[in-house]
This record gives C-alpha cells, structure tokens and sequence, in this order.
C-alpha cells in the first residue's frame, strides 16, 4: 500500500505540458529561466549533478549504502511534511514501463514553484489509466534545504515504503532515479535485472538472418550511452534511452517514454537524433549554455557545466515501439578509456559476467565533481543499485546462462593517452558506428589478444585505424612497450585485487578474466 501524500496548500494533478510551461514561466526566477530560439525552455540549475554524498538508505538494518535511521528520518520527513502544508503542489502520475503485464505506477509530488522538473517527468512517465494505484512515491522540496548535508541537499530512499524525499536539490535527475533506484529493487524480486541500460533494434531487412535485433548498451551517464542509443546504424532505432529489465530467457521491457540526456557537445551531425529532440519546442533544457538576450543555445559552451541536460517524449524523433521486443542479441560495455582498451573487443562467454562486474570507465561530470575525470569501476555501470553488488553480477551470470547474447566492450575514448598527449588517438562517433556495422553484418575478422584472452579485430570494414583496433601496435610504433606492460600488468591486478572485495560474488566471475 503506497503512502499517504503530506497535506498541501493546493495541488494540481497531472497538468497538462502547457499548463506547466506557464508556471515555470509565472513562478520561477526569471534570472533562471529564459526561453531559447527553438521555442523551448532553459533553466538554469542551482544543483548540476546527482548527489550522492547526500544520498541515505533509510534502514535500521546493515547495508553498504550510505544509511540514515528511520527515527532521524522520521523526523525529516515531518519538516518536510510541514514545508509542504504551506506550498502549492504539482501531482505527476504515469508508468514506468508501457507493458500492462509488467509496468509500475509511479508518481511525483513536487512544488509548483519548480514546474520544471514536473514538466520533464511527465515526459518520461508512460501514460496513466483506468489501472493505476501508487507503487513508487518521490516528494521532491527544492525550496527546502538542507544546511547540515551536502550543499544543503538531503536524499532519502525508503525501499520498505518504496518512497523517495528529496531536500534541497533543484536538478532533475533526482526526480528520474527517484523511481528507477526502487526499480532495481522490484525488478530483481521479480527474477530479473534492471540494467543501466540503452537499447536499440536492428530491422530485420539490414541483419543477415533476416530477424530484427536488439542491442542492449550499458554504461555510465557521459560513456556515450545515449549517443550508442540513438545513433543510426543500419536502420537502427532506439527504444529505451536509461534503464531496462533483462529477464530469464533474454526478454527485455523498458522504462521510459522519453529521454533525458546530456546536451553538452551536442551536434546534428554526429547525433542527429537526440539534436532533433533536444532542439524540438517541446523539449526541456536544464542548465544549457543559452544567451539570455537572443536564445541562442550553445551545446558547446561548458563555462557553467559539462552536465547541461534535455529532456523529450520519444514521439518526438524516430524510434521503435518498446512494446514486444525481441530477446536480447548483443550486449555492448562502454569503456571510456585511455590507454590501452580497444574500440572494440569480443568477450567470449566466460568473459562476460567478468567486465560487467568490473564496469570500468572514466568518470564524467554527469556524476558529480567527485567522478569527473576519474578512473571508476562501477559494476554494471549501474550506479543505483541498491545493496552490495554481487548479487547483481551473480544474477547477471545467471541470466546470461538462459539466453544467446553476444557480448563487445567498446571503449568511446581514446587509445594512448588522455586529450592531452599528442601521441593519444581519439575513438570518434563515426569509428563507434562502423562497429556496430561491422558486428551486426558478421564482417569482422578477430584473433585473441596474449594479454587479455577476448577477442580483437584484424580487419572491419569501414575502419581505418588498426591502432584503435589493437592498441598494442601503437605502443609498438611510438616505441611504449615497457609502459604498454606495465599497464597490463597494473590492470591485471588491480582488477583482481576489486573483484576480491565482493565476498559473496560467484569465484566463476573473478576467474574468468583472461580465458
């Protein structure tokens, strides 16, 4: 039974997208809103990224997550309570998921004075009917803050009410991962895994079998998640931009009827798709770089952050129906990397469960200032999972065992340095795309790597630089082969040394890096 919401001075529920805009444009500081030259709205966040510093489990119990008791949490939720009985409210209700058999109902309670995050919600909520009752509860108080936690931010997560109270914070992630966090949770009681997850179809007339295929793509928020999604290749179409649950025998059902993803960089020519989107009038933006005078965006312009963000309805860009997927074919890891991690590896099946765990990238602003630019493992690269994370590998492995997926770790960064060395090379969009290309059509030629036993490219049609196929062989030329080992070896070992601290993982995982 889900919760009783707190009293409000008054409450909208489910407003219409115009009915929002007009209260975001009545309500919110005008020195944070500004309408752009695309017809939508801009506004410009107080807070840039999730907070996980100020993020709490709410148990009494044991857990690897940051926890609060639930007798302090009480006592927020009663501020909280009392804030909202002298607040006009927005009531957001809808699905998570589209499937009737298989989707949650969720809802957002949210001051009227951030109408924003209502708006970029409702986006992303399925639609709600005749069915609907409360599963999953966010109540979301921008204006109440916090000065004893982390930039006055305070996130509470209750699983055992399947509720969420955000202080303080006035960025819209929290309102998204609010519900998709408890999902994770529901979806494995289920037998399943919720998976940090793009996905994508291949039609059936560009596949060599004849059969439409569906790539999933994993990764943490700035790897190129949601560029891997939405790119074209072959016909492709995206489905599901965020999260999905992998079930027994490769079925996959999806989340969300829209997409929030990063604006910074954005290009119509290299993601036409998510640019057609974010550019459409219908689209929110949250903290873009837009000049206040003419609303001229910027999606280049990072002086106030590299996290700016849009959200739109997927009936906005082309895109395939989530409803009756195929079962899963192709897995692919994104690694943001910078040394020695291919554009593109094929892991053999033991594998697998292997670089999942390890969820290695580098860090991205799209985490917070305390990831940016740092090298994380982050398994699954799922950052919302919500006990310690071998029970996610051990299922993922499990999963693995009841379906045929094929599994690639794509590295969407550079091979040979950070941008900073000159003897680095970049692995750009169009490099990505010719691997899709190539793995889809069965045109890639593979031989094992010595050092890490999966499988490398030869040769791939449409790719023109075999040093981003085998970094090994740029090493060679730059005369780098004693750094080239130590990295091996340090990798090696490190990787090792992570997987020991999982106590309760399946040994099968840690013992299968290099066969």
């Amino acid at each position: 039974m889900a919760m009783e919401l707190p009293q409000a001075r008054s409450v909208e529920a489910n407003p219409t997208q115009e009915q929002l805009r007009g209260w975001v444009l009545d309500l919110m500081p005008k020195d944070r809103i500004v309408e752009t030259e695309f017809g939508n709205i801009n506004y410009t966040a107080r807070i840039l990224a999730r907070l996980t510093p100020s993020t709490f489990v709410v148990t009494d119990g044991p857990n690897v997550k940051q926890t609060m008791s639930r007798a302090e949490a009480a006592e927020w939720a009663a501020k909280q309570d009392a804030h909202i009985a002298e607040q006009d409210m927005v009531l957001i209700e809808g699905y998570i998921g589209p499937d009737p058999g298989f989707r949650t109902a969720a809802r957002l309670y949210m001051e009227k004075a951030h109408s924003n995050v209502p708006a970029m919600q409702q986006q992303l909520f399925f639609d709600k009917d005749g069915d609907w009752e409360p599963d999953f509860t966010v109540i979301y108080t921008p204006t109440l803050r916090v000065p004893e936690h982390h930039e006055e931010c305070l996130i509470l997560v209750d699983y055992d009410t399947w509720t969420t109270r955000v202080f303080g914070s006035d960025y819209f992630g929290e309102s998204k991962m609010g519900g998709l966090r408890m999902w994770n949770k529901l979806i494995y009681e289920r037998g399943g895994l919720a998976m940090h997850s793009g996905a994508k179809t291949f039609p059936a007339e560009e596949t060599p079998d004849g059969e439409e295929k569906l790539a999933l793509i994993i990764g943490l928020s700035g790897t190129g998640k949601t560029t891997t999604t939405f790119r074209n290749v072959k016909g492709s179409l995206p489905v599901q931009d965020d999260f999905i649950a992998l079930m027994p025998g490769g079925k996959v059902y999806t989340t969300e009827d829209g997409c929030f993803a990063k604006s910074y960089g954005l290009d119509p020519d290299d993601e036409p798709t998510i640019y057609g989107g974010a550019t459409s009038p219908e689209a929110w933006l949250e903290s873009v770089s837009v000049d206040r005078k003419t609303g001229k965006v910027d999606f280049f312009d990072d002086s106030y952050t590299a996290n700016g963000r849009v959200t739109f309805g997927l009936q906005h860009i082309r895109h395939r129906d989530p409803r009756d997927l195929p079962q899963a074919h192709y897995l692919f890891i994104l690694n943001r990397n910078e040394a020695i991690i291919p554009a593109v590896a094929k892991l053999k099946p033991e594998q697998a469960a292997y670089y999942f765990m390890l969820g290695e990238t580098k860090g991205t602003s799209a985490g917070g200032a305390h990831e940016a630019g740092k090298s994380l493992r982050v398994p699954g690269t799922n950052p919302f999972w919500f006990e310690e994370e071998s029970s996610m590998g051990n299922r993922f492995l499990e999963l693995l065992a009841s379906c045929d997926l094929e599994v690639y770790l794509l590295n969407t960064g550079r091979v040979g340095g950070g941008d900073d060395d000159e003897r680095s090379k970049k692995v750009k969009i169009p490099h990505s795309a010719a691997v899709q290309h190539g793995i889809v059509d069965g045109t890639i030629e593979w031989e094992e790597d010595p050092d890490f036993g999966y499988f490398v490219a030869t040769s791939m049609p449409g790719f023109d630089d075999e040093e981003l196929l085998q970094p090994r062989k740029l090493y060679e030329r730059q005369g780098r082969m004693d750094e080239y080992k130590m990295i091996v070896e340090q990798l090696q070992a490190d990787r090792a040394a992570y997987l020991a601290k999982f106590e309760h993982l399946d040994p099968i995982i840690a013992r299968s890096a290099g066969v």
